[in-house]
């Protein structure tokens, strides 16, 4: 890159560039999506579930999927929550068997490193967490007697009770309905040949007959922890576990049933995909137990190959969520800052908004009270729409992004959505809004932290119940403040009334030092990018003491070399961690929150940039770096769009306000 005393003078070709390689990326259905690289977990889980099915994988895709197991795989031997976690006892277990299952020998290098690893850990695969006491005990590695009880007439109780399943976080109860059915029929797997008994061998160090396996209820790996067993839930545990012993026959036959129609109904209407794969594999596994001739098996098992993602330098694996209308709606609005820069905007522009038509929720799900599902009319899910479980701030950023699109001059869409759609979009975001004023992401919050108590998991946190996003209040704030830019409000004032909430909450959530707490990124980084945005769509002036205070916070975490960086503890710990180096993402996040507040030419904005530019490869893109998302506290994601659409994003921006196009 030329030197330049002006990046300004550099950042139009930088722009050029990166919009090229957006573009270049878009797929034949008008969406961008990129990779949401998570763990290993759901590929093990899936080719257990297969090979219990017995459908295994093919010739062809076993050598493809050993390859992301390799891949996937730290020095030590161990597999980890995400690429950059240290090793997990589940993860690790995990990944073993569905190796074993594929036809890995056990004295295999991967396997014996692995294997070494276990053994090395206090309670070795014994002290494997709750999730994964109950996938070895449904392979017959693990005795159910050493698991917690989870019985399926939970989902028999008042629904009025503070604790019903109704209540919790809809991913934390799917994944528990699956549980629950399964557990209750206490099913166990047959697997292939003497499997089981090699297995046996191979996980515990000592005879598996002699294991009293009850006495490692409550014992999880300190490697696995982020949520301690708490005393309120290990008396639960303990009185669950007494329930057991005597419950009612007619009782547990009525749960099992209660379940199983629950889970057909979320397989038939998410088009057998799930909420999740997480879920869905469970619910494979619950139909599958009920019997293996059951019609709606077939199109459960073919639906999880949605979730499938594959390449020839990572192999074939299975992402936890698909992120098209996300990664699409970020795009259109990265491309809607400077749409006359790159030649094909238009066409490519058109397209989205055409992606983005089809994947709008439009009809209702049918009984969706009885599923404990709030209505979807109107809203976008994070991926395609296919599984219909819409979230409030991918309608959010649908809705901005489309916003753009129909109210700038430079662009012409040839069929924009009718105005009744838009405020169909409208509605569902208001009808995710919480008492106090924030926005939760699926469904509005339906319990008290209380519920956190008795948080299952282990290995997650904050998975109990919904709560009040920092990022999901921003994006619906910004979106329904758009929204009111061009369109009236709707009857009694209800959007202002939502929005001046919305701001409210923002105001009593914003830290004593400036900064906000994250939930969905990493971290503090994340939500200031969120909560600049929204504050400025809602005409909250840049002098606003709020942003003064975020954007002084920004200023004092900028590196020596003018960019940002934020660590994934930083999560963890509830607390700023830098990282050791500079990363694109966070930069891009910490120059577009500046840019809503501070002048253009501010010195930290140019050294910003400088480093920006400087990192920018040759064919527009950026190179991968760390982490950027999170779910559940605990759990770093890769969303592998971020590195390119943010950082155009933030170029496009900063090319209009150098030409003056901003207002204060």
């Amino acid at each position: 890159m030329t030197e330049s005393l002006d990046p300004q003078d550099n950042a139009k070709e930088s722009c050029l560039r990166a919009f090229r390689r957006l573009l270049s990326l878009q797929k034949a259905s008008g969406d961008w999506e990129g990779e949401m690289v998570w763990c290993s977990m759901i590929l093990a889980q899936a080719v257990i579930v297969r090979s219990v099915l017995g459908l295994p994988y093919g010739e062809t895709e076993k050598p493809q999927i050993v390859k992301h197991f390799k891949v996937t795989q730290f020095d030590d031997g161990s597999w980890g929550m995400h690429p950059e976690s240290p090793g997990y006892v589940f993860f690790t277990t995990l990944a073993y068997i569905a190796l074993r299952l594929l036809g890995t020998a056990a004295d295999s290098a991967m396997l014996a490193k692995a294997r070494a690893w276990l053994n090395a850990q206090p309670a070795g695969v014994k002290g494997i967490p709750t999730w994964g006491k109950f996938w070895l005990a449904m392979l017959g590695l693990y005795d159910y007697k050493g698991c917690n009880s989870l019985p399926p007439e939970i989902f028999l109780l008042p629904e009025g009770l503070p604790f019903h399943p109704r209540r919790y976080y809809c991913h934390t109860r799917l994944i528990y309905l699956g549980i629950a059915f399964l557990y209750g029929k206490r099913f166990v797997a047959q697997l292939p040949g003497s499997l089981r008994d090699e297995l046996r061998a191979e996980l515990y160090p000592e005879p598996y007959g002699s294991i009293d396996f009850s006495r490692y209820r409550h014992t999880i790996s300190s490697s696995d922890v982020f949520v301690p067993i708490s005393p309120v839930l290990r008396l639960v545990y303990n009185l669950l576990g007494v329930y057991e012993r005597f419950h009612s026959a007619r009782l547990r036959d009525k749960g099992l049933e209660t379940c199983l129609e629950k889970i057909v109904y979320e397989q038939r209407t998410t088009n057998y995909q799930g909420v999740s794969p997480v879920s869905g594999l469970l619910n494979c596994l619950a139909i599958f137990a009920e019997s293996p001739s059951h019609p709606d098996l077939a199109p459960s098992i073919a639906a999880m190959e949605a979730w499938r993602w594959e390449d020839e330098a990572e192999g074939i694996r299975y992402v936890g969520a698909r992120s098209n209308t996300w990664d699409t709606a970020f795009v259109v609005q990265a491309l809607m800052e400077a749409p006359d820069i790159a030649e094909g905007t238009q066409e490519a522009l058109d397209k989205a908004n055409g992606f983005l038509d089809c994947t709008q929720l439009t009809e209702e799900l049918p009984d969706y009270q009885k599923a404990w599902r709030d209505p979807a009319v109107g809203g976008w899910c994070f991926s395609d729409g296919q599984h219909r479980w819409p979230v409030s701030d991918c309608t959010a950023e649908a809705l901005s992004a489309l916003l753009d699109l129909y109210n700038s001059p430079k662009i012409r869409i040839q069929s924009p959505l009718a105005d009744k759609r838009l405020a169909l979009a409208v509605e569902f975001i208001l009808s995710r809004q919480n008492k106090d004023g924030g926005f939760g992401t699926y469904e509005r919050r339906r319990a008290g932290k209380l519920l956190e108590m008795v948080n299952p998991s282990e290995m997650f946190g904050q998975c109990m119940t919904e709560l009040s996003y920092v990022e999901c209040t921003a994006s619906a704030l910004a979106a329904l403040s758009h929204y009111r830019k061009a369109y009236p409000d709707l009857a009694d004032g209800r959007i202002d009334q939502a929005c001046s909430k919305a701001v409210a909450l923002l105001r009593d959530t914003q830290l004593a030092d400036g900064s906000y707490a994250g939930f969905w990124g990493i971290n503090y980084t994340y939500a200031i990018f969120h909560v600049a945005k929204a504050f400025r769509m809602a005409g909250v002036p840049c002098s606003d003491p709020a942003l003064q205070s975020a954007a002084r916070w920004l200023i004092g975490k900028q590196r020596q070399d003018g960019g940002w960086g934020e660590h994934y503890t930083s999560c963890l710990k509830g607390c700023y961690v830098e990282h050791g180096q500079s990363q694109t993402v966070m930069t891009s996040w910490a120059l577009l929150a500046l840019l809503d507040i501070l002048p253009v030419g501010h010195p930290a904005i140019k050294r910003g940039f400088e480093w920006l530019m400087a990192q920018q490869q040759e064919n527009g893109d950026w190179p991968r770096q760390s982490v950027n998302g999170v779910f559940f506290g605990a759990a770093m994601l890769d969303y592998r769009l971020y590195h390119i659409y943010f950082p155009a994003w933030a170029l496009a921006r900063y090319i209009r306000m150098g030409k003056g196009n901003v207002s204060g």
